[in-house]
């Protein structure tokens, strides 16, 4: 299953995506909000997990690629968190770009036209995101697709509590608030 938007092609993973995803992985200012950078071996695991999802599911974290010139630019897409969240069972919808294609538009077209397919082809009642609650443009994503800020924050299961990026939002879209927002 792919996605298309305007400008973006949200698809399955490529082997020619994985040293452009290692290099977002590993750049510091991409990572900011997450607690390690990830090695090129820990980078290629995680998009060979997202290329499994997506052959086993049809859906997952897709590679995302800009129509204009078959660039991958990183990945937008749905997941099912682990079970020790909070507010598991859930799907979560996330983004991670590389920074030179931030403050485009290119997170919140490809999550809008996930959030489309979660609730129309899924049909889930209700989709989630969570990011560190430091991280301001993801949380401005969150709004912009209409999700709201449940104000139930929590702390990430995987880091220790006092870790300065343990403490997480929970936003939440319902089915009935996506097909009211007009989006």
């Amino acid at each position: 299953m792919e996605l298309e938007t305007g400008r973006l092609l949200l698809r399955q993973w490529k082997d020619s995506d994985l040293p452009v995803f290692a290099a977002l992985n590993s750049d510091p200012a991409v990572m900011k909000y997450f607690p390690i950078l990830l090695s090129r071996e820990a980078s290629d695991a995680m998009a060979e997990k997202c290329r499994s999802l997506i052959s086993e599911r049809g859906w997952g974290f897709w590679a995302t690629e800009l129509k204009e010139n078959n660039k991958f630019i990183g990945f937008v897409g749905l997941h099912e968190p682990k079970d020790t969240f909070p507010f598991a069972p859930s799907v979560e919808i996330g983004w991670r770009l590389l920074g030179n294609y931030w403050g485009k538009g290119y997170a919140t077209e490809a999550a809008t036209q996930a959030l489309q397919f979660s609730f129309d082809t899924l049909d889930l009642h209700e989709v989630v995101s969570f990011t560190p609650a430091s991280n301001s443009r993801s949380r401005s994503v969150m709004d912009r697709i209409g999700m709201i800020n449940t104000c139930q924050n929590f702390k990430h299961p995987d880091l220790p509590k006092n870790h300065s990026l343990s403490e997480h939002v929970l936003y939440k879209i319902t089915k009935n608030q996506w097909q009211k927002s007009g989006l």
